[in-house]
């Protein structure tokens, strides 16, 4: 099975919006015959899409590293919990278990694990397709910052932007088929 990694805030004080993107993200990497990869946390976005996931019948993996997995953060209802020693391997591990990235909205660890995954791609270290859920707009700015970059022959980084979370997974799926 082909997988679909799926970045996002881990917090619960989020928007109810934002948290709805989460589950219809995880039900739609789902319905499409993808396994869904992400840091395993209970809430949030994290929690949300692997909610969402599981609902609609899907695998759910979440990769942690140890200290998360020992103060209690995983999601109960994974599939499978794959601890880590570090954050580093476990991004690395994300990234090898997937054919493609959602970003959902989220801080600085998202925001991260976003720009290392553009890296990765531009830097073919890694092929998958690299999609951005710009629910309600959020990525505005952080798109905005990326096309400047390109227009100054800073770089071009590879990724498609959508607020619609079947859209964001038929792209992943267009490259990549389950």
């Amino acid at each position: 099975m082909k997988n679909i990694v799926v970045y996002g805030a881990s917090s619960a004080r989020i928007d109810q919006e934002f948290i709805e993107a989460g589950v219809e993200t995880g039900r739609s990497i789902a319905r499409a015959g993808f396994g869904l990869v992400c840091g395993g946390g209970k809430f949030g976005m994290m929690g949300a899409a692997i909610d969402g996931c599981i609902e609609a019948g899907g695998r759910a993996v979440g990769v942690l590293p140890e200290f998360m997995d020992n103060r209690g953060w995983a999601h109960p209802a994974l599939i499978e919990k794959i601890v880590t020693p570090d954050m580093h391997s476990r991004k690395a591990r994300m990234l090898g278990l997937a054919s493609g990235v959602i970003a959902l909205a989220g801080g600085i660890g998202t925001f991260e694990e976003l720009l290392e995954a553009l890296t990765w791609r531009k830097l073919g270290l890694w092929q998958g397709e690299i999609v951005i859920l710009n629910t309600r707009g959020y990525y505005n700015p952080l798109d905005a910052q990326l096309r400047e970059a390109e227009d100054l022959l800073f770089g071009h980084a590879d990724y498609s932007l959508t607020a619609d979370p079947a859209e964001a997974v038929a792209i992943i799926a267009g490259a990549c088929p389950a």
